[in-house]
């Protein structure tokens, strides 16, 4: 799912108990509608406006653009085609064609008249599934919840949809049996899940809608373009707090789930090795106590739910973004306060092959503005961290660097051009162009600190800083680049206060995030959608059609300009093949390598599939499988390496395995720092 398509709110944390749960003997009752705020036009006419004239790709207000909006507001509501019928997308497509002149006028009503027959049709369904009989259901029967309703059509009639319905309730009763659940037990769990979400759709409102068809228009421009309403600006200052007590972790609503968007790195959620990108949470329970189902509650119900006082525990079940047969797991995590010390540089020395090498482990590039400003000497940044480390490191000795970036998301460009200064002898960095065609050519300004071996490790989820820095090193021939390819967002965005656009207007009008211009490498290739390819790659679970710019539908092009005067400080491409063959036999006899193979050739046949079996027996004798080949890899590598050291292995391998690159490098180089 893109950003856009997700309903976002920026949150460490996060939320609380859905109350007023009805009884599933009365019928549900028909929700009202929903209709735009008075001012609702004039702001969807200045956002409009905004992306016409100040965004890097000045897109046109067309019927092109009106023909992607509609179809992105449709899939933002119902990305999987299962509330809307056909004849209702028939009738939208009445106005596909006239959108983009209603935003000119700033009629947005169109949003509301999809959004009402939304609530209508999901009304409808958990009207159908609470008055299912879950005891009816034969789980000996060779039937298949065809799940995978990407490529889809809408349903043609009420009875075709009954029928999918029918088998997606029995695909969830059947785990929770498989999860030693009672008939009534299971009838009580799926009531409560959509009770819960009858009662979120009440609590949406007018804001929400037109949050919603905001972001389906900025979506079309621009991924990483983004509108705000109110309520969730205050939620991204959330964010940017150094102490929040919680787990560390971004959420946003995918459908019905609570998805997890973005971790932060050392924070509980990260630390517990347990949590991925784009799981989705199932349910929440506190330390003790039941596991409360949070189907379809408002987002903003989840963070309060979940979010608690540091030393405390909250229980996540957690349904794993790999997963294909809808196995979930419980997660306990201990809450701690969020604090920009948990995003700092930090460094470890390890001797490896008699070689005494430095890691140090970036998971953001940060700076503290504010004591900068306030003209503090000690203000607190990702160069200043980085170069007491490397300082450190010369006392100690070491031959190598390894600068692990992985899950490095970006932040400050000025801390990435100036920490790419403390590995170079000076010289151009990044380059940044305007949608005027205008380049700003950065350079660093401080003195070269380590001049020895260096390693850079990236993987899918370095972006933007990241990039910058892993492209400049790789481009001045400074050090190897390991890993998989990098995230590919090139791009460079702005906050712009609605308020500013609309002076005489009272009150919080949101926000809007705007992409004002693109990155480019010395060597003049850009550094969107492609990212940086390693010099020695490393196979990833995250393939590129699913997860990084490339997948995004409306992602800007890659592109290149001019490259700038830069001098390569070493020659290192002469070197790469024979590190590259000595990776791959060393990989060869790789346990922890086998299995990541395995893992990939099985994550991506899964994903072609489409259905699952309704069939007990079948099922079980899948999870089994699945089980057993756990159990058995976890043996192999006890036999190997005994089982503490197994443990330690089976973590970062792929660290072990950049270690041993970058000391056979200062070998080869014959380097002696």
């Amino acid at each position: 799912m893109k950003p856009n398509r997700i309903f976002l709110v920026y949150f460490l944390i996060c939320a609380v108990a859905v109350t007023g749960v009805f009884s599933t003997d009365k019928l549900v009752d028909p929700l009202p509608d929903l209709a735009p705020q008075d001012n609702h036009g004039k702001i969807a006419q200045e956002i409009t406006n905004a992306l016409r004239f100040y965004h890097y790709k000045e897109p046109s207000i067309d019927d092109s653009l009106s023909i992607h909006l509609f179809n992105e507001y449709l899939e933002v509501l119902d990305p999987s085609k299962v509330y809307f019928l056909n004849a209702d997308v028939e009738k939208f497509a009445t106005k596909k064609l006239q959108l983009d002149d209603q935003l000119k006028a700033g009629d947005v009503q169109f949003a509301y008249d999809v959004f009402n027959v939304f609530r209508k049709r999901m009304t409808e369904r958990i009207q159908y599934v609470l008055s299912l009989d879950f005891s009816s259901f034969d789980y000996s029967v060779d039937e298949y919840y065809e799940y995978g309703r990407d490529n889809a059509s809408y349903f043609a009639t009420t009875a075709e949809q009954d029928e999918f319905w029918r088998k997606k309730i029995k695909y969830e009763c059947l785990n929770l049996k498989l999860a030693g659940k009672e008939v009534d037990q299971i009838k009580e769990t799926i009531d409560k899940r959509y009770n819960n979400l009858y009662s979120a759709l009440k609590k949406q409102n007018s804001e929400d809608v037109f949050q919603f068809y905001m972001n389906a228009l900025t979506e079309v421009v621009d991924p990483h373009t983004s509108y705000f309403s109110p309520k969730t600006a205050e939620g991204f200052k959330i964010t940017m707090s150094n102490a929040l007590e919680g787990i560390g972790a971004t959420l946003g609503t995918e459908g019905e789930y609570t998805k997890i968007i973005e971790m932060v790195k050392g924070g509980p959620a990260d630390k517990s090795k347990e949590i991925m990108k784009n799981d989705r949470i199932v349910a929440v329970g506190q330390e003790t106590g039941e596991m409360e189902d949070i189907l379809g509650w408002r987002l903003d119900d989840v963070v309060s739910k979940i979010r608690g006082p540091k030393g405390s525990t909250v229980r996540l079940e957690i349904l794993p973004a790999s997963a294909t047969d809808g196995r979930t797991k419980i997660v306990s995590i201990v809450r701690d306060k969020i604090k920009i010390e948990e995003q700092s540089a930090k460094g470890i020395v390890k001797v490896v092959n008699k070689t005494k090498i430095g890691i140090i482990s970036l998971p953001s590039f940060y700076f503290d503005y504010e004591a900068y400003s306030k003209g503090e000497r000690d203000y607190k940044s990702t160069t200043s961290d980085v170069a007491k480390i490397l300082s450190d490191f010369r006392r100690q000795k070491v031959k190598g660097v390894i600068m692990d970036l992985r899950g490095n998301g970006g932040g400050s460009l000025y801390e990435a051009v100036e920490l790419t200064g403390l590995f170079i002898n000076r010289g151009a960095i990044v380059q940044v162009k305007d949608a005027a065609g205008k380049v700003d050519v950065k350079y660093d300004e401080l003195g070269l600190i380590w001049d020895g071996p260096l390693c850079v490790m990236v993987d899918r989820f370095s972006a933007s800083a990241s990039e910058i820095f892993a492209g400049a090193i790789q481009d001045y021939g400074r050090g190897l680049v390991v890993g998989s390819q990098t995230y590919g967002k090139g791009t460079v965005q702005n906050l712009m206060d609605i308020n500013r656009l609309m002076p005489a207007e009272t009150g919080k009008l949101g926000q809007l995030k705007m992409t004002l211009a693109k990155f480019y490498r010395v060597s003049g290739s850009s550094t969107q959608h492609k990212g940086v390819v390693p010099d020695i790659e490393f196979p990833s679970p995250f393939l590129a059609e699913e997860y990084g710019e490339s997948s995004e539908k409306y992602a800007l092009e890659w592109d290149q300009i001019k490259p700038v005067a830069f001098q390569k400080n070493f020659h290192i491409n002469s070197l790469i093949a024979y590190l590259r063959k000595n990776h791959e036999e060393r990989m060869a006899n790789s346990l922890e390598y086998k299995f990541l193979l395995e893992d990939i050739e099985r994550f991506s046949k899964a994903k072609k599939e489409v259905s699952i079996t309704l069939n007990e027996e079948k099922l079980k004798a899948q999870r089994d499988e699945d089980k057993a080949r756990e159990e058995s890899r976890k043996k192999l590598l006890e036999l190997r390496y005994g089982k503490a050291k197994a443990q330690a292995e089976e973590s970062d391998f792929l660290l072990d395995e950049s270690s041993q690159i970058l000391v056979e490098f200062i070998k080869t180089v014959g380097r002696n720092n």
